[in-house]
Formats: structure tokens, sequence, C-alpha cells
């Protein structure tokens, strides 16, 4: 019976080789597609994806230390129901002072929010005069 001698195994790469191994590469080029997909995700929910919302309504209530430093605010939709807001940075904030709430509460003139779910709360990221 003759046997085959068994191939000799692949070479190693030169020393100072610049390309990595065959299954390595495979596996950093997998981080970085998921990594892109994490930030793709999350920049569609909090830029303009399916997490945002919008309400329109009266100003009910206003949280605020100063006119400057608005913590959260309420508003009452025409279906009677009352939303909550938590405010955050606003995307508008240059032509929507927060400051500007408390007008709309005496004024009643309402306001539309847009807003995304998070952590229980709503947080408003952009706020401006309604139609």
């Amino acid at each position: 019976m003759s046997s085959d001698p068994a191939p000799p195994p692949d070479p190693a790469p030169p020393p100072g080789s610049a390309s990595p191994p065959p299954r390595r590469r495979i596996v950093i080029l997998a981080i970085v597609a998921a990594v892109a997909v994490v930030l793709v995700v999350g920049a569609a929910t909090v830029i303009g994806g399916p997490g945002r919302q919008v309400e329109t309504g009266i100003v009910v209530v206003v949280q605020a230390t100063s006119l400057s430093s608005v913590q959260g605010f309420s508003i009452r939709t025409t279906d009677g129901r009352t939303v909550d807001f938590r405010v955050g940075t606003l995307e508008n904030a240059a032509s929507f002072a927060i400051g500007h709430l408390s007008e709309h509460k005496a004024s009643l003139a309402p306001v539309r929010v847009t807003y995304v779910a998070n952590d229980g709360s709503n947080l408003a990221v952009r706020i401006e005069d309604a139609p």
C-alpha cells in the first residue's frame, strides 16, 4: 500500500507583509460593516427616521428655571390629549428661542413639536409655530 505524502502547509507570509491573513480580514470587514449599520440606523432615528413623530397643540405647562432654561413642557392637542416633552438640543434653536414657549402659553397660539420617544419620555428635537 502506498500512501501519498500530505501536502506541505502553506508557507508563512514573509516578515513585514502588510496584508493580514484572509480570516482576519473578513472579521475586520464584518466589524466595520456592523459599525456602519449601527451608525446609519442611529442617525436615521435621530435625524429623520421612523422614530420621529409630530404633535401640534396649545402649550399648557412650561417647566423652566428661566426664559433660557426650559426643562420640559406640555401641550394639549385638538383631540384633548395632553402630551409631555423633555427639551434637549433643538435643531432649530436659532429660529425658535426656547423661552418663546411662555409666550405661546400666554397667547394660546399652537406649536408644532417634532420629537423622538426616548427612554419612556418624549424628547423634543424641533419646536415651531403651528401653521
